[in-house]
């Protein structure tokens, strides 16, 4: 293994540099890792080019996959790992040590450390991972899939959040993948009625592929296929606008539940929120998707989903891309000036 790898490190908000950097060295209780895909995160695009991280340098990049190529001794001494093992990781690193992670509420630790964000992640050959992160996956089930298990993980802990059970009429707002994905759970619980609220016609069009049975590129044409509202209304876009929609496509005892972070202020208007009251609307926030035993049944069975083919994932992906267009496909994305819906990044291909 060569000394230096190749990784995209950000040095300050929109200074980012594809270099050589040395190959961390796994610790007693960790695995280095050989990243095999790193998908891009809508949260990643503001983190790198505008609001930054909580230190620099750092290599971002936390949607991911890879093979195991060498154990700390104390990992190793466990057998549950062993080298070539192909596996994803849980981002979130809980802390054990606070109170919701003794409830086993571990996407509310209160000190968390997190890849790409806290500590180096994967837009990098190789990255280090403690022993509790890896997650080794079937051999023959595509990386490219494993680094997508996150948001699929995301998605089904916010239909769980709520009380999703079948024949119910589910509207998503926002069709990147975690929309996407948030799409199929629906229809797997059982929905009846799935309609997809996404403004880029292309993005639509995945929707229906993902199984949504109507979409709407219009806050009018949206408003015409509501009727009485949803039962269950997934928010995914992260858009003030969008928050204020997803509260008033609810129905009568309705739930809605938030995923998107929006980086503006949101308010909800006079009649949306006495809406909101009168139709006795329960609002949920969702953050991240680990539970207990960690990382979670939210990954477990999202990976069981992925292996079996019950969830599709082949159709997100709009670029497969090197490191060395890392930069300038973030500045693209910021300025959306391309269309893309995942974007993986696969740090050893030739």
């Amino acid at each position: 293994m060569s000394e230096t790898m190749q990784a995209a490190v950000l040095h300050a908000p929109g200074d980012i540099r594809v270099e050589q950097v040395p190959v961390p060295e796994p610790g007693p209780g960790e695995a280095l890792v050989r990243v095999a895909a790193c998908g891009v995160c809508g949260s990643d695009i503001p983190r790198m080019l505008r609001a930054g991280a909580y230190h620099f340098p750092i290599i971002c990049g936390h949607e991911f996959s890879g093979h195991v190529v060498a154990l700390g001794d104390r990992l190793a001494a466990t057998g549950r790992v062993r080298e070539g093992d192909l596996v994803t990781v849980p981002p979130l690193i809980p802390c054990h040590a606070c109170a919701p992670c003794s409830q086993g509420n571990f996407s509310l630790c209160k000190d968390y450390g997190y890849f790409g964000s806290r500590r180096d992640g994967a837009y990098a050959q190789y990255v280090t991972v403690p022993d509790e992160n890896l997650m080794v996956l079937p051999p023959d089930l595509d990386p490219r899939a494993a680094a997508m298990l996150d948001p699929a993980a995301i998605a089904l802990h916010a239909l769980w959040r709520t009380r999703m059970r079948g024949s119910k009429r589910v509207a998503v707002v926002g069709a990147g993948p975690i929309g996407l994905f948030a799409v199929q759970w629906a229809r797997i619980a059982g929905a009846s009625d799935v309609l997809v609220i996404e403004l880029n016609e292309r993005k639509a069009a995945m929707a229906a592929e993902a199984g949504a049975t109507h979409t709407a590129t219009s806050a009018q044409e949206a408003a015409e296929l509501t009727g009485d509202g949803y039962d269950v209304v997934i928010e995914s876009a992260g858009v003030p606008a969008t928050v204020d929609q997803a509260v008033t496509l609810a129905a009568r005892h309705g739930e809605a539940v938030f995923i998107g972070i929006p980086h503006d202020p949101v308010v909800l208007p006079k009649a949306t929120f006495s809406s909101f009251l009168r139709r006795e609307v329960t609002l949920h926030g969702a953050w991240n998707s680990f539970s207990a035993p960690f990382p979670g049944e939210e990954w477990r069975v999202a990976a069981k989903a992925l292996a079996s083919g019950d969830l599709a994932w082949k159709f997100m992906i709009t670029h497969e891309l090197g490191l060395d267009a890392l930069p300038e496909t973030m500045v693209s994305l910021g300025e959306r000036s391309i269309f893309s819906s995942k974007v993986l990044f696969l740090p050893n291909e030739e």
